[in-house]
């Protein structure tokens, strides 16, 4: 059984002062999983994992993931003035990004952020429209049909990113004799992927990638980006990703392909975003309705516009009724929201204790790609978000949104 860090009496209470929906992160279990991911791989100098702002882009959040180490993986301008406006500046942000502004590449020369190419023509694109080529580079890697992609992300032969193997070697020879000298590559081939083998071949093709790049072309890399895509278990009885298994493997590839072949030691990074706090993320909502017709439905006060995933992606996420967890979950609902789109639902035949008109229910594993993909079709708000601090006192991170901010762009 999933397990919540608050109860019914403290959701009573909040609710009574700010009104469902809303969400609730738990800053100490966030600290302690970024703890646990650094002494994980602290056999390696200079680790680091650039947490993908795009999965929880609150300021709030991205503070504290700086305080224990973690940089900032951006791929856009908002992204990257957010990141700023958290103190993360310099080499801690990645520009990972793609059909690329040029105000979005200026704005990540102006912070100093590595920027990960993800075209050999945006060589040429960043020379004339921004600036001599950085410091330090970096390519995005496709390796196109030498791997396979997982049912989220696709396959790699079919994806807009990155770079084939030969443009890979043409890429840093170009920026060799340009007068770069600070290297870096990455690839990003999966989205949440819990079978750890998955992620061993990653990093032994990528790490192989770059002994033949140094060896063919005498690129020093400075650093290696396994990407993301670590995974979490939304639904029982999936286990959780065993990185442990992934630090050990990876160990043993660094020193195969990379140091025993003669390339110097080098940094690896990654840029975990939903393994970092999705598990610790809650979407709090109460019951309007019940309806009984061909089926069995609850109307709650949330909707697809809070999260989208049930409704665009079929995802599983589990859900508490509060103040009935020891109850027998011998009743059959869809949990739905009030849009006009008949997939506005959370669950689909959920077995849950009997539910009653008023009752809290939370939605758990919320804490990665759940408000930020929030949108606001039906005129819908967007709802508030707080942080439950180590203290266990609840503080607000981001105020419900209000129909003067919906109208606030509109001209009558």
């Amino acid at each position: 059984m999933k397990k919540l860090p608050f109860n019914k009496k403290q959701m009573d209470e909040l609710s009574k002062k700010y009104p469902t929906p809303f969400y609730i992160y738990d800053e100490k279990e966030i600290r302690k999983n970024v703890k646990n991911l650094y002494k994980t791989f602290s056999w390696v100098n200079g680790f680091k994992n650039y947490f993908a702002v795009k999965a929880l882009p609150n300021p709030s959040i991205l503070s504290i993931l700086r305080e224990e180490g973690c940089g900032a993986d951006c791929s856009s301008l908002g992204e990257l003035f957010l990141s700023q406006k958290s103190n993360i500046s310099g080499e801690n942000i990645m520009f990972t990004s793609n059909d690329t502004p040029v105000e979005d590449f200026k704005k990540a020369h102006e912070l100093g952020a590595i920027i990960n190419f993800d075209d050999i023509s945006h060589i040429d694109f960043y020379e004339k429209n921004v600036a001599k080529l950085p410091e330090i580079v970096c390519f995005r890697y496709n390796p196109g049909y030498l791997k396979d992609g997982n049912e989220i992300i696709g396959q790699p032969k079919d994806a807009k990113y990155g770079l084939t193997t030969e443009q890979i070697f043409e890429a840093y020879r170009i920026c060799k004799k340009k007068g770069v000298k600070r290297f870096g590559l990455h690839t990003m081939v999966c989205s949440n992927e819990i079978n750890p083998e998955y992620f061993l071949e990653t990093i032994k093709l990528l790490f192989s990638l770059a002994r033949d790049t140094f060896k063919k072309e005498g690129i020093v890399f400075e650093f290696i980006n396994i990407g993301g895509g670590l995974g979490i278990p939304y639904k029982e009885p999936e286990k959780k990703l065993d990185i442990e298994k992934i630090s050990k493997g990876m160990k043993i590839l660094y020193n195969e392909s990379l140091i025993q072949e003669g390339h110097p030691e080098l940094k690896i990074f990654m840029e975990s975003g939903r393994y970092i706090t999705g598990p610790y993320g809650y979407l709090v909502s109460r019951v309007r309705h019940k309806k009984e017709i061909y089926k069995n439905y609850i109307g709650v006060d949330a909707s697809m516009s809070n999260l989208m995933r049930p409704g665009i992606y079929g995802a599983y996420h589990h859900i508490t009724v509060l103040g009935k967890e020891n109850m027998k979950n011998n009743k059959t609902y869809d949990v739905t929201g009030s849009l006009c789109e008949n997939n506005d639902k959370f669950a689909i035949d959920r077995k849950l204790p009997e539910i009653n008109v008023g009752d809290l229910l939370v939605v758990h594993d919320v804490g990665a790609h759940g408000h930020a993909m929030g949108f606001q079709y039906n005129a819908k708000l967007r709802s508030a978000e707080f942080l439950l601090k180590e203290n266990k006192e609840f503080e607000m991170i981001r105020r419900a949104e209000n129909l003067n901010d919906y109208f606030s762009t509109l001209n009558f």
